[in-house]
């Protein structure tokens, strides 16, 4: 009886299945059904993609009080942040930073391993998005002989247009050119920056082979002269500006024909090449992009299209005066200003909650050495040229080698091995010479050959950090670390580069479709962006990804 209950249930388990086969069993070809159509997974209409250059972490909550309620304050209530987000490769440079959101890749890999390097099949240094094959569109200069072909992977943008059948379209803004051609990627719709010595928005004939009309038009309307007719000044009493030192200070940089570093700047003879300079450089570069985006229609059509935008002009403003000017606490409010309209444009254009926007940033800052000193915080100076020169000098006195170093760029040395292997000197002895020098000055914290990197001696996170940032083909013999608060430069301004945390914590807010507000104080890396949006979108990640999806916002 219990063996004929168990056939029973079996039988009543199987028929089902058995029934449902047969019913759904092959069918003469002629007698087919058309193929279920799998229904297409739900995505956002638009990404935006803003890159800050030079923002740091801190400057999401620095000038908190005096950010409006639609700017940076909207970006935290109703995103999801990102707090301790990351770069995870040397130099924290512009070119490297661009290519590593959008790829989610390193300068190991995607070969972009500063703005310059020096080239040894070329024989000279060369920049990240020269091209010499393509030619300007827009203007008569050269500032249009770029291209992304130096870089060596595919971005998010490639991805996404390869996943629909090059359906979506991607387009790529921002004044500098890297900044624009970079993110946008080889097969972008279009990239567009500007040319400060005409004024102009430009691209390159390796995206058309004219400059569309309403670009052109833009072009005619002298946005730079616009803005800059009157002498910028602070947007609250200056007095307010109690977040940053006194306006007038040795270290900060003077503009053109400037007497002083303080308020009003007057920039209305110079406007073309210094609108980059200036918080308005910000302004006129979204309202480009707003331009570009309705001509190309994005978010417009069936599939997701790509906007990447990079603001260049906090970049300029904060090597020029500091991290702690009036000049960036001004450029910064401003900029909150011009985020609060363009997200009650993109709310309007595309609607609230269809567009998904992300914000980070490039790298991040040093101090101005001479701010560190005056507030008795250790700092300096070192200048990568002068150290080539005397090294050069030193070694041909030593080992009677003329010029054994060919150049100097992101803190590494390339040796003329030609030269050496010439006169019959042994580059072992050379090397190390070179690092016991170098070694002598209090800049220097680590010298090292790079093929060496993995035996030597170095803390987490800075052998992850160069590992990642050396490239085989294109990176030098000897790599240098700085000591925290050094910068290479001189005693005006500042600049970045280095693996400590100044320059390597960014900020990182996602905001609209698919986003519940929130945030995280887990340790994300800046190449972590591309593949979540690849696993948003549902789509393959980029060809030399290493990042990890950000599963908090993914869920």
């Amino acid at each position: 009886m219990k063996l004929n209950n168990l056939l029973t249930a079996a039988f009543l388990l199987i028929a089902p299945a058995v029934w449902a086969q047969k019913a759904t069993s092959p069918k003469p070809f002629h007698h087919l059904s058309p193929p279920k159509v799998t229904k297409t997974a739900a995505r956002p209409k638009l990404i935006v993609g803003v890159v800050v250059d030079q923002m740091r972490w801190d400057y999401l909550y620095r000038y908190g009080s005096r950010y409006s309620a639609g700017g940076f304050k909207r970006l935290l209530q109703d995103g999801f942040s990102c707090e301790n987000t990351l770069i995870n490769y040397t130099p924290t440079i512009t070119a490297c930073g661009h290519t590593c959101v959008y790829t989610g890749s390193v300068p190991a890999i995607h070969g972009i391993i500063g703005n310059t390097w020096y080239s040894t099949v070329l024989g000279r240094k060369m920049y990240c998005a020269e091209d010499s094959t393509v030619n300007t569109v827009g203007s008569s200069s050269a500032a249009g002989k770029m291209s992304p072909r130096n870089m060596l992977v595919t971005t998010i943008g490639d991805e996404l247009r390869l996943s629909n059948n090059f359906q979506s379209k991607v387009i790529g803004v921002a004044i500098k050119d890297r900044g624009a051609i970079l993110p946008a990627g080889h097969s972008a719709n279009a990239a567009f920056w500007y040319d400060g010595s005409t004024g102009n928005w430009v691209t390159s004939t390796y995206y058309m082979n004219e400059l569309p009309t309403w670009a052109q038009e833009f072009n005619n309307q002298k946005y730079p002269q616009q803005y800059l007719s009157k002498p910028w000044t602070t947007l609250y009493p200056a007095a307010t500006y109690t977040l940053s030192t006194s306006d007038e200070k040795p270290y900060e940089g003077k503009y053109k024909n400037a007497s002083n570093t303080s308020f009003p700047h007057d920039l209305s003879s110079i406007a073309n090449g210094t609108i980059a300079a200036s918080p308005f450089g910000n302004t006129m570069t979204l309202e480009f992009a707003k331009k570009a985006m309705e001509a190309y229609n994005l978010g417009k059509g069936n599939v997701t299209d790509l906007l990447a935008i990079s603001l260049s002009s906090t970049d300029y403003v904060g090597h020029q005066f500091g991290p702690n000017s009036v000049e960036a606490e001004d450029t910064y409010i401003r900029l909150d200003q011009d985020l609060a309209t363009l997200f009650q444009y993109l709310d309007a254009k595309v609607g609230k909650g269809q567009y998904l926007f992300f914000i980070t940033a490039d790298h991040g800052v040093a101090h101005v050495p001479g701010f560190m000193e005056e507030n008795k915080l250790p700092a300096g100076t070192w200048d990568d040229s002068d150290a080539m020169k005397a090294l050069n000098e030193q070694i041909a006195g030593k080992f009677g080698v003329k010029d054994a170093i060919k150049a100097v760029d992101n803190y590494q040395f390339w040796l003329n091995h030609n030269a050496i292997a010439a006169a019959g000197k042994n580059e072992s002895d050379i090397q190390q010479f070179m690092i016991a020098q170098l070694l002598q000055s209090p800049a220097i914290e680590k010298a090292f050959p790079l093929n060496n990197l993995m035996t030597t001696t170095l803390p987490e996170p800075m052998r992850t950090m160069l590992a990642n940032g050396f490239n085989v083909k294109r990176s030098g013999d000897i790599q240098v670390v700085l000591t925290p608060g050094y910068i290479d430069g001189g005693k005006i301004g500042t600049t970045h580069g280095l693996w400590y945390p100044y320059d390597a914590h960014i900020p990182l807010v996602w905001m609209g479709w698919g986003i519940q507000p929130g945030k995280t104080n887990r340790t994300i890396g800046m190449t972590d962006i591309t593949p979540t949006l690849a696993a948003m979108l549902h789509i393959q990640m980029p060809s030399g990804n290493v990042g990890q999806v950000i599963q908090e916002i993914t869920h």
